[in-house]
């Protein structure tokens, strides 16, 4: 049975001490509003992971496993759990102005805010294109 197993007891601790480190407030943070009315919201990658082994072993006074253990004792356990968690942060969500914007945090600022930027710079070359389309239209005698 794996209630009867100590791996099991092991197994809880390292998921009850991540889910003590690890919260929705660690991966999207506490907003902050700014005096123009803006919130910015932290955003962070979580990685986590647990492992957990042991076995149960003979003592040195059993002898060679021949005898037989006729006593309501089981062999010793040994083993051990741990847990680990890494927090990366991403970068900021800001909302504000009617629109919502990703601010990335990292090696690749440079092409993420191009990408961002792109819809707006095709919204202008349209308005460009349309207004000077329509220039000609009036121009054109019928």
């Amino acid at each position: 049975m794996l209630s009867d197993n100590p791996i099991e007891s092991l197994v809880k601790t390292a998921m009850a001490s991540i889910k003590e480190m690890v919260d929705v407030n660690t991966v999207v943070g506490d907003p902050v509003e700014t005096p123009d009315g803006s919130i910015i919201i932290p955003i962070s990658r979580v990685s986590c992971g647990f492992g957990a082994g042991g076995g149960e072993y003979r003592t040195a006074n059993e002898g060679n496993g021949a005898e037989k253990n006729n006593n309501s004792q089981s062999n010793p356990f040994g083993g051990g759990s741990g847990a680990g968690v890494s927090v990366h942060p991403m970068g900021f969500l800001v909302v504000g102005n009617g629109q919502v914007r990703f601010l990335p945090v990292g090696d690749n600022v440079m092409y993420d805010r191009l990408i961002d930027m792109l819809p707006d710079l095709i919204d202008k070359f349209k308005a460009i294109y349309q207004h000077k389309h329509q220039g000609r239209e009036a121009r054109v005698p019928t």
